[in-house]
């Protein structure tokens, strides 16, 4: 049952890696997004829709609910997203372990957003196929499907 105990805990276990991947996805030139304030309307719309909220994947449906009010927030603004270096050590980080890296940030950077998103979800979010799917609201052979298109591309740009 999503009752107000069941809220409680999905705020305390995933509240912070919501909120990481919003950081990861803000950056404005022309006006700042609070992550705090997307974050807080992640939790409004678990609030309003619990019943909609699936046991066995609970963190890729906050991530694709986080996606839309971000992709919304976008919208309004017509912002070009960029990605943001979240405040976590760089050791740790695959985020900055990329960014580091001339060639990697270079093949990075020539990717598709979609297979850039892909990627980071696999990568930065640790999500799995299905994790993916419920995320970008695909089919779990879909997301596996775009998993590998993006990794071969990715490869192919780094072979370059």
């Amino acid at each position: 049952m999503h009752d107000t105990a069941w809220f409680d805990a999905v705020f305390t276990d995933y509240a912070v890696a919501v909120h990481r991947f919003i950081r990861r996805r803000i950056q404005l030139t022309t006006a700042a997004i609070d992550a705090d304030d997307i974050t807080a309307d992640v939790f409004t719309v678990v609030w309003r829709r619990r019943a909609d909220v699936p046991d066995d994947a609970v963190l890729p449906w906050l991530y694709g609910v986080a996606r839309h009010l971000l992709a919304n927030h976008y919208r309004k603004m017509n912002a070009q997203v960029r990605l943001l270096d979240a405040d976590v050590d760089a050791a740790n980080d695959p985020a900055e372990l990329v960014a580091a890296n001339d060639e990697l940030s270079r093949a990075w950077l020539q990717l598709g957003a979609r297979d850039r998103q892909i990627l980071a979800l696999i990568a930065w979010e640790g999500q799995t196929e299905a994790g993916v799917a419920e995320v970008l609201g695909l089919s779990v052979g879909g997301a596996s499907s775009a998993i590998t298109r993006a990794r071969q591309r990715f490869s192919s740009l780094l072979q370059a």
